[in-house]
């Protein structure tokens, strides 16, 4: 189980988040996501824990606290594309019909 940690201070590094989870267990990984256009935090950050009832320790205590000036929200991390694959993604578009094509398919109309 990874916990999602949202509204990260754009501040904070991977050891505040590290400091702030160890207290209540064994931090096994910290992972603070850049945007991979600009290199920035993304106001988000992913924190495993050695022991599970430790990261369910976490997640209840930390929901909504104020953390370096900011409300963190805390909880379980859904599994990569739960919802995002309803979405398009950059370069595509939803035909009437609902099938997604990307911009430079040469059906979509694109030149090249």
């Amino acid at each position: 189980m990874s916990i999602y940690v949202g509204n990260v201070p754009f501040t904070a590094e991977k050891e505040d988040i590290q400091e702030l989870f160890a207290y209540y267990g064994e931090v096994a990984r910290v992972s603070l996501p850049l945007d991979r256009d600009t290199g920035r935090k993304r106001g988000f950050a992913f924190v495993d824990m050695v022991k599970e009832v430790d990261e369910q320790s976490a997640i209840d205590d930390l929901q909504d606290v104020e953390w370096m000036g900011r409300a963190i929200r805390v909880r379980k991390a859904e599994p990569r594309g739960g919802g995002a694959s309803d979405r398009p993604r950059r370069g595509e578009r939803s035909t009437p019909t609902g099938e997604r094509r990307s911009s430079d398919d040469p059906e979509n109309g694109a030149q090249g």
